[in-house]
């Protein structure tokens, strides 16, 4: 066990407030430090939480002095790739600028193990799957395209000799603490499994299924679900992995195994013991058929896998947002 501190930025967000839990869980002291423009003061439990934004050097400064962490996990950022389409130069402000301004902090502070929130997206369009660490990144939206040059960077800062850092590739992050502490929680919400369980609880009129005509085994889209607190738990690996002298690397993080939009229907429909009302629509441009990691790097690297499947992350999901409707 141990007690110290580890700087979690954006870690009143979905990823960050659960993996604040898992540091706690191992006797760390998370330090939140977010500018809560998505993220939620409700989901600080686990420690301190510092008002502030990853572009405000001065800020981060004074919150590095005051704490002292020996590490830093970096959630913070735009995340939805439609947005990215109308909104780039903020997303390469909060995405490029703001992590480099961290970075400049963090070092400047001789801090120099650093775990990055990455993402599947910086491949973009899949040559073979599953995909593993070696496939060519060449992302098709501007916000994989961010998340690839803060990518670029740190490979430039470990060169020099500046900052060890892990990039974790997730893919679709999932599920919720089963206790009901925390959860998914995203205004506007554009994630499918929150979007169905919405549909199921009445809270709105349809689930949209965009297109049943994909070279998969049943027409509609795969994609790789993986439970928060299976990310959570990886970064707490990623995290002593670095602590212990580790060298810098990327990790993708999936289960490996992939499902269809109709096998998620389906589950939500089991363990909802209600029907779910649905659209079936037109294919959206951009979507890949199919996405689905190889996780064999995180299992030899981090000794990590993941223990939860498609059932518990619907069951966990469920409870929480059947008890939450976006008012706490």
């Amino acid at each position: 066990m141990s007690n110290e501190t580890i700087l979690v930025v954006g870690g009143a967000g979905y990823i960050g407030s659960h993996t604040c839990l898992a540091l706690a869980d191992k006797g760390y002291q998370p330090l939140v430090y977010d500018n809560f423009s998505s993220g939620h003061r409700e989901f600080v439990k686990w420690g301190p939480s510092e008002d502030g934004d990853i572009r405000d050097r001065e800020r981060l400064r004074e919150v590095l002095a005051k704490h002292k962490p020996v590490a830093a996990l970096h959630f913070a950022g735009l995340i939805e790739v439609g947005q990215s389409f109308k909104e780039p130069e903020a997303f390469y402000d909060a995405n490029v600028g703001g992590s480099l301004t961290l970075l400049q902090a963090l070092m400047e502070a001789d801090i120099r193990s650093f775990v990055f929130s990455s993402t599947c997206a910086t491949y973009g369009k899949p040559e073979y799957l599953p995909l593993d660490e070696r496939h060519p990144q060449s992302p098709i939206n501007p916000y994989g395209r961010t998340k690839h040059i803060v990518e670029q960077a740190l490979h430039d800062f470990d060169l020099c000799g500046r900052m060890r850092s892990v990039m974790l590739r997730y893919f679709n992050a999932a599920g919720a603490d089963f206790e009901g502490r925390i959860g998914e929680w995203h205004t506007p919400e554009t994630h499918a499994i929150p979007l169905a369980i919405d549909a199921a609880l009445g809270r709105r009129a349809v689930f949209s299924v965009f297109g049943e005509d994909y070279d998969t085994r049943d027409g509609t889209c795969i994609r790789d679900y993986i439970h928060v607190n299976d990310l959570a738990d990886a970064h707490v690996r990623a995290l002593e992995y670095l602590m212990d002298g580790g060298e810098t690397v990327a990790i993708n993080l999936g289960t490996g195994t992939g499902t269809s939009v109709n096998e998620l229907i389906g589950a939500i429909e089991n363990v909802s013991g209600r029907p779910l009302p649905v659209a079936r629509t037109e294919r959206r441009p951009g979507d890949p058929p199919m996405l689905v990691a190889n996780n064999e790097k995180a299992r030899s690297v981090l000794g990590w896998e993941p223990k939860h499947g498609i059932d518990d992350i619907i069951r966990s999901a469920w409870n929480w947002h059947s008890r939450f409707n976006g008012h706490a």
